[in-house]
């Protein structure tokens, strides 16, 4: 794994870390599927997109 710093405004640090504390798992942890959930939710829609639609 490559390290990688990430600057969040103070808010969403807030909301990341009571969602850390209350799943039991370290803010990192929930970063990190947060942002792999979005990654794979945009790479579908770009398929999606890319894809001609059948008639």
């Amino acid at each position: 794994m490559v390290p990688v710093t990430l600057f969040l405004d103070e808010a969403t640090a807030e909301f990341y870390a009571n969602v850390a504390s209350a799943a039991g798992r370290p803010v990192e942890t929930v970063l990190a599927d947060a942002l792999f959930k979005l990654a794979g939710e945009l790479s579908l829609n770009a398929l999606a997109r890319a894809v001609p639609k059948e008639e």
